[in-house]
């Protein structure tokens, strides 16, 4: 690699836990102890950001604050958040597993010469579950940072500042940003990297794999082209259909980049 030196990727929905479920079901579950009925589209459109600023903009959300009963307070958000920590923890080392292809895409990326940081929308005790049954499974990345580390999570650029500074990369468009969010795609472009979407295993397809795996042709034609849309309009600079893609996507903008003498994102086009 000429160009580019790191790949900094968000945990669930990217690199474990396909289709980002962990979290969902508590975040419903959350909300019907007080009555609430969430959509998943509501429960979704946030993920990525830290679990309590999460809770923040779903509450924020008309059709959801119109169902609470009584003012809202900062108490009954951080009550919310101890509740919804409590729920997630009670299952949350069962969704560790790596997506399909994400540790050799990694390990691939290791070779071309490339450190890999990550960032998340995870608390760090809840990241530390995560972490330690992806590393039984071979996923193991050289930085993780979380909203704890830093001042505020995703959609500012902290966390990945952060990991580039402990991982001694820069400046920021030597790094390549990997999610599936819309707010990952945020924090990315407010960083300055170059920001990729995924499709498949993405919060924003929202399925699991044996869903996915039941879809006809036209129907995956429609839902990827609908993620794409999400994920471009939200900064991303391209949107591949997995993180297998990722290897051969990093070898071509590195390519590009090194025939350029300068390293502007308004010269490329993906």
């Amino acid at each position: 690699m000429k160009k580019i030196q790191g790949i900094f990727l968000d945990w669930a929905g990217t690199t474990v836990d396909y289709g980002c479920m962990a979290p969902v079901e508590s975040f419903v579950k959350i909300f019907e102890e007080k009555g609430i009925q969430v959509t998943m589209d509501e429960t979704r459109e946030p993920m990525g950001m830290a679990k309590i600023d999460h809770i923040r903009t779903m509450l924020e959300m008309p059709s959801i604050r119109k169902q609470w009963q009584g003012e809202l307070t900062e108490k009954d958000v951080c009550e919310l958040n101890e509740r919804f920590e409590a729920c997630l923890f009670e299952s949350l080392d069962e969704y560790t597993d790596p997506v399909p292809g994400a540790v050799e895409a990694v390990e691939t990326l290791r070779e071309m010469g490339l450190v890999i940081g990550t960032t998340t929308g995870y608390t760090r005790e809840m990241i530390d579950i995560v972490r330690a049954g992806a590393a039984e499974k071979c996923y193991v990345p050289d930085v993780t940072v979380t909203a704890d580390d830093v001042d505020a999570g995703r959609p500012y650029p902290w966390m990945m500042y952060y990991a580039a500074m402990k991982l001694g990369v820069y400046p920021m468009n030597r790094v390549v940003k990997v999610g599936d969010t819309t707010v990952d795609m945020e924090e990315g472009r407010n960083a300055g990297a170059w920001t990729v979407g995924l499709i498949y295993g993405s919060s924003e397809l929202g399925l699991s794999i044996e869903e996915v795996s039941h879809l006809t042709e036209d129907e995956r034609a429609i839902r990827e082209a609908d993620v794409r849309e999400k994920l471009m309009a939200a900064g991303a600079h391209t949107v591949l259909l997995s993180i297998s893609e990722l290897p051969a996507f990093i070898r071509e903008l590195d390519r590009i980049l090194s025939e350029k003498e300068e390293s502007s994102w308004s010269v490329l086009s993906f």
